[in-house]
């Protein structure tokens, strides 16, 4: 399968390295690999119809920051007349207007090829929009990366749970927030220094707004409700709070109950919510520390809890990988129908 990679920050290169180190997976089970044919950062590229070497595009952004010429037209024009089978879309999250990420993805669609994407914006904000572009060109649309990184709740959800009724899904969908209320909690310090200890760590940006206000969760929410509920919302549409006014005095009257003040994004057939919430001690989402978790409830198998790292360059490839394993396999069956 040809792929064209476009975003090579810290996902994009993790996810070449996955190619690389994984291929032999793919082959052994597929009897295919990937080869990507194309490559973008921001401002440069690599083109290569028979192929571009995964690590050495990772050695070359090291060394020279870049990844060949300086692009003098857009990537969505670029992607118009490239040959390739899929996108896999990496670059940031921009909830503004989910720009360039979908005006690659509404490129890629298209023109018949399938999408692979870790980011968040266009599915937040125009995930309808381009769910029906994928079906009316016979494309896949798939996203695991952009919601729990290597927690594989889309397509446990979709894949696994396709004969149940999801009554409600409900997490923790960001793991600096989950960090910093862990702190307060075990520690007895207060927000803003927990907040301190985060960006120190590397958890939180410097400015945190994306976090800890909860729009992170909000966008991981609006999708779960699209994707999972058959909804058709934006991450506007969900309503939210964050932790910032979350002080000591609430988390210490929390534990003398017993609990513990969680951010908790809730999902169900009517719509989505992500905001502080009291949850007893010993209940899967009292969980402490930077990991994701999602507590699905269904009509057959009743409660089911899966949990993982949220974000990081390997965890989101593996998530990546996924996806590309399951458009190879799905175009493989295809091809062999036809």
């Amino acid at each position: 399968m040809d792929v064209a990679l476009v975003g090579f920050g810290t996902v994009g290169q993790g996810v070449a390295e996955a190619i690389a180190t994984k291929n032999h997976v793919l082959e052994q089970s597929l009897g295919d690999k990937v080869r990507i044919v194309a490559a973008f950062d921001s401002s440069t590229y690599a083109v290569d119809k028979s192929g571009l070497d995964p690590l050495d595009l990772v050695k070359r952004k090291a060394a020279k920051g870049k990844l060949g010429k300086v692009r003098k037209d857009s990537i969505a024009e670029m992607l118009k007349a490239l040959d390739y089978d899929t996108l896999v879309e990496m670059t940031p999250t921009n909830i503004k207007d989910a720009q360039p990420g979908l005006s690659h993805i509404r490129a890629a669609l298209g023109k018949g090829r399938d999408v692979i994407t870790s980011n968040k914006g266009p599915l937040a904000l125009k995930f309808r929009e381009l769910a029906n572009l994928a079906e009316k060109n016979e494309c896949e649309l798939r996203f695991e990366a952009s919601v729990g990184g290597a927690t594989p709740v889309i397509n446990m959800a979709r894949e696994l749970l396709v004969c149940e009724r999801i009554c409600s899904i409900r997490g923790i969908m960001n793991g600096t927030c989950n960090f910093i209320l862990s702190r307060m909690e075990s520690e007895g310090i207060p927000y803003e220094p927990a907040l301190r200890e985060a960006q120190q760590m590397g958890f939180a940006e410097a400015d945190p707004s994306y976090d800890i206000d909860g729009i992170d969760s909000a966008c991981k929410a609006a999708i779960l409700a699209n994707a999972i509920m058959g909804l058709d919302i934006t991450v506007h549409d969900v309503e939210r709070t964050g932790i910032r006014g979350i002080n000591l005095d609430a988390v210490n009257l929390a534990m003398q109950e017993r609990k513990v003040v969680r951010l908790i994004g809730e999902v169900t057939s009517r719509g989505a919510e992500v905001s502080p919430r009291l949850i007893p001690r010993g209940h899967p989402l009292s969980i402490s520390g930077t990991l994701n978790l999602f507590h699905i409830r269904t009509d057959l198998a009743g409660e089911i809890t899966v949990a993982g790292r949220g974000a990081g360059r390997y965890e989101t490839a593996s998530a990546v990988m996924a996806d590309i394993y399951t458009v190879m396999k799905l175009r493989r069956s295809i091809g062999q129908r036809d």
